[in-house]
């Protein structure tokens, strides 16, 4: 069953973020991402909601704990602590 991971943060500059977010999407597929999308703040653009879709709940789970993730998010300029969310994807539709 495939997994959803939400990551929910600030940064201190989006046009610095996203350089290094597109830069990472080599550890993405490493990781076993199926699907990503990036969402902004419609009051801020420095609040950051990022959706990978893996194709398992375990890495999702390892992609989420990873040093590599952690270390990509401080070369971005993520301010605090992330939030993350992850899900179980239960069923997929058009509308």
């Amino acid at each position: 069953m495939s997994a959803t991971l939400f990551i929910r943060h600030a940064v201190d500059d989006y046009a610095t973020w996203k350089p290094v977010y597109d830069s990472t999407l080599d550890l993405r597929q490493r990781s076993g991402t199926v699907g990503a999308s990036v969402h902004r703040d419609s009051s801020n653009p420095n609040m950051v909601v990022v959706t990978l879709t893996f194709g398992t709940l375990a890495q999702a789970r390892d992609f989420e704990g990873s040093e590599e993730l952690r270390a990509a998010m401080g070369r971005a300029g993520v301010s605090g602590p992330p939030d993350f969310w992850l899900t179980e994807d239960i069923e997929q539709t058009a509308n």
